[in-house]
């Protein structure tokens, strides 16, 4: 229904996100992020960033979100942010050093372990059903 909307926030949107703030640190690290490959380690931790900060989970196709696209919603969530650029990087620093803590579980580098049992994460979201309660 909406071709820019996505379950996730994409690393497609990255780019998008250079100039919404005046400061030179989130510049710096968003150019950062876009200049590495897809996989590398610190776009996978700022797209985990982003997809708190933009409350992801919780968007539904039949939202207003959803209508804008993610790279819409991510620049409105960026612009948005009250805290200063150093609260960004620090968000962005929490989510590095939790997917490192997630990539050293030795049940999930031996692929034993599916992602979901891992302590600490979020639980699954459940939908409401539709229609006249």
């Amino acid at each position: 229904m909406y071709p820019d909307s996505e379950i996730l926030f994409p690393s497609r949107c990255i780019p998008e996100l250079r100039n919404v703030r005046p400061g030179i640190s989130w510049r710096e690290l968003v150019d950062h992020v876009t200049n590495q490959p897809e996989c590398h380690e610190d776009v996978l931790a700022f797209s985990l960033m982003m997809i708190r900060l933009n409350n992801c989970l919780t968007c539904d196709l039949d939202s207003y979100r959803a209508s804008l696209g993610c790279g819409q919603c991510a620049r409105r969530t960026i612009q948005g942010y009250k805290g200063k650029d150093q609260e960004l990087l620090q968000k962005m620093e929490e989510a590095r050093s939790e997917l490192r803590m997630y990539r050293e579980t030795p049940q999930v580098s031996a692929g034993l372990m599916p992602p979901s049992a891992i302590r600490g994460q979020a639980p699954a979201i459940r939908s409401r059903p539709r229609g006249k309660r």
